[in-house]
Parts: C-alpha cells; structure tokens; sequence
C-alpha cells in the first residue's frame, strides 16, 4: 500500500509540476462564435497555450511592475453598445488575486463596458460557468492529505 502512495505523490507533482509551466485557456469571443456564449459549447480551436500568448499592448503600462506573464484565465462579460453583451475568453496577466488591473478592457475602446471579469488557475478553466472545478480541488487536497496523514 505504500507504494501506491509513493506512486500517487508522484503522480500529482508530475501534474502540479506541467501545470505550473504552461497554462491553457479558451480563447473566444461570443460576438465572433456563438458557441463561446454563456452557454459554452469548447471546441479544440479555442484553446490556446497562455505561454505564448504576448500580453495586450494596452495592459503592459498597468502592469507594470508586477508579473507579466500569463498567470491564470479570464471570463470577461462586456456591454458593446453597438453589439449588446457578450463574453470574452482568454488568457490573464497580472496578479489573480488584485483582478483591477489585469481585467481592463482597452481604453481606445469608448464603446464598451465591462460588466464582470472572472479570473482563475486552473487548466481551461476559463470555460466552466460554475465552482465545481475549484471545489473539486479542494475535495481532492484533503482526500490526499488523508492518505499521507
């Protein structure tokens, strides 16, 4: 049974350890494809590899100083007041737990409001309209800190 345990320990730093270098989220705009609305519909085309993604232009002066790299995923709702509302899925830059930065829209952009900016770690998770993959972590830590306690 102590090998399983050792194999299991492995097995989640391999995880935590390929998740670390390289974030994928959904990259999609609800305008453009009908299937990145509220009610997502993934398809592969839309994921993208964050680590390759370059940081918008309009961003870079406010996040200057902190962490520019991709950190995470962003869920943005935004009011066009030539479109109505939409979503828009991509990757986010900056600091996920100070949102007001790395969430602003592009400020040449006088049209549109934001409305709500979701910001998240996971893989992909830019694509779930629920708490249910961070509850699942949270489920799968402390069943893990059971097995080794």
């Amino acid at each position: 049974m102590s090998s399983f345990k050792y194999l299991l320990a492995i097995a989640v730093i391999a995880t935590l350890a390929t998740t670390a270098f390289a974030v994928h989220c959904y990259q999609c705009d609800s305008m453009s494809n009908k299937k990145c609305g509220e009610q997502f519909e993934p398809e592969e085309s839309m994921k993208v590899d964050c680590s390759k993604a370059a940081v918008p232009a309009y961003l870079i002066s406010w996040l200057t100083g902190t962490n520019l790299n991709n950190t995470g995923c962003m869920k943005q709702t935004v009011d066009a007041k030539m479109g109505g509302i939409h979503i828009v899925r991509t990757c986010y830059f900056g600091d996920i737990s100070h949102t007001e930065k790395g969430c602003k829209l592009n400020p040449t952009d006088l049209l549109s409001n934001q409305l709500s900016c979701d910001v998240c770690s996971g893989e992909l998770c830019n694509g779930s309209t629920s708490m249910v993959p961070v509850l699942m972590t949270i489920v799968v830590f402390f069943g893990l800190a059971r097995v080794f306690s």
